[in-house]
């Protein structure tokens, strides 16, 4: 499997600061890769409708202030065969267990919308048939140690289970590298 062979490459690569994170996000920018990661670790109904076409890297930055030195890895645009919607894949990489991780992915949310907002014609933006594009949360993992992290925004909230849907809530997609094996049965998909 190509992926699989390219990943193994990039996590062997030297002289590079955190060369998994930097090695995949060297892989993940070809449309081509990045697609069949989904394909292989995602078992969604959206990801079957995905062309390589109808993805879009997105060459933007999205510091976030409260955590200077971290930005979100790699944003994809795409549009789905099906509906003319545009939604965000945010795929975020990981070589350590962050427990701060859903409340990062929540402010990279917010900053994507923000952009989008702030580029939208405030006329069109004022319209009740504005909507925001949904946001598909995915961190690859590359550590050693298992993810222990939430991975629910409302994992991290203190007294979570006293409150009912008002609660601000989300769930990202968490592959763990290390979990995987191309031979296992474990859930990835192959074509």
């Amino acid at each position: 499997m190509e992926l699989e062979a390219r990943m193994q490459e990039a996590e062997g690569a030297d002289g590079i600061h955190q060369p998994h994170d930097k090695g995949y996000k060297y892989l993940l920018s070809s449309k081509k890769l990045f697609l069949e990661l989904l394909r292989s670790f995602v078992s969604r109904e959206w990801v079957e409708q995905i062309a390589e076409s109808d993805l879009t890297a997105l060459d933007k930055s999205f510091i976030l202030p409260d955590f200077s030195e971290k930005e979100a890895d790699l944003v994809y645009r795409l549009k789905t065969k099906e509906q003319d919607v545009i939604f965000y894949v945010l795929m975020e990489m990981q070589s350590t267990v962050d427990f701060q991780m859903p409340y990062r992915l929540l402010l990279y949310q917010v900053e994507i919308w923000r952009d989008i907002r702030n580029n939208t014609d405030p006329d069109a933006a004022a319209r009740k048939s504005f909507k925001l594009p949904a946001i598909v949360p995915i961190v690859l993992y590359n550590g050693e140690a298992p993810w222990t992290a939430n991975t629910t925004f409302r994992g991290g909230i203190a007294g979570d289970g006293r409150f009912g849907d008002e609660l601000l809530d989300f769930s990202y997609l968490l592959i763990d590298v290390q979990r995987y094996s191309y031979w296992s049965s474990a859930p990835m998909r192959r074509n």
